[in-house]
């Protein structure tokens, strides 16, 4: 029994030491999103750690499109260092629309407003500190050509 109690202890213990992240010290963020070319489909963010920036991100949310400028609010990201991934999903596929060479046919942007040149961004360009409450980042959207579907 005393065998048990012990590592059970230290588990307590560690818990009660760990820092805790409260619904207060989550973040409400909000993306305003320019340059929209059309109103079809939606405007999608991803709010990235750097272990997930350029795949699946824990924080998302959307908003229906607007040609011209879209704010898509994402709620409960707790203070931290991320970055902003955002595409227009012209054609409601859930995904982006590549065309010769991987080049993308729908809008994206990054934060920091990193442009794609000939290479995907590097988190530390489109990196920011997300540091609770309510924050605001403005991202442009870039195409690359085509006219969406």
């Amino acid at each position: 029994m005393m065998r048990l109690a012990v590592p059970l202890l230290a588990l307590i213990a560690v818990a009660l030491a760990a820092p805790r992240v409260s619904a207060e010290d989550s973040g409400t963020l909000h993306v305003v999103i320019d340059n929209a070319r059309s109103a079809r489909g939606n405007i999608h963010v991803d709010i990235c750690p750097q272990a997930n920036f350029l795949s699946k991100c824990p924080y998302s949310a959307e908003a229906a499109a607007r040609k011209g400028r879209v704010e898509v609010v994402v709620h409960g990201v707790p203070p931290g260092r991320y970055a902003a991934q955002i595409t227009h999903d012209e054609n409601g596929n859930k995904k982006v629309d590549r065309g010769l060479l991987g080049i993308p046919r729908e809008g994206i942007g990054f934060s920091n407003n990193v442009r794609v040149r000939f290479r995907a961004p590097r988190f530390a360009e489109a990196a920011f500190e997300v540091t609770g409450g309510r924050q605001s980042i403005s991202v442009r959207l870039q195409y690359f050509g085509g006219s969406g579907s």
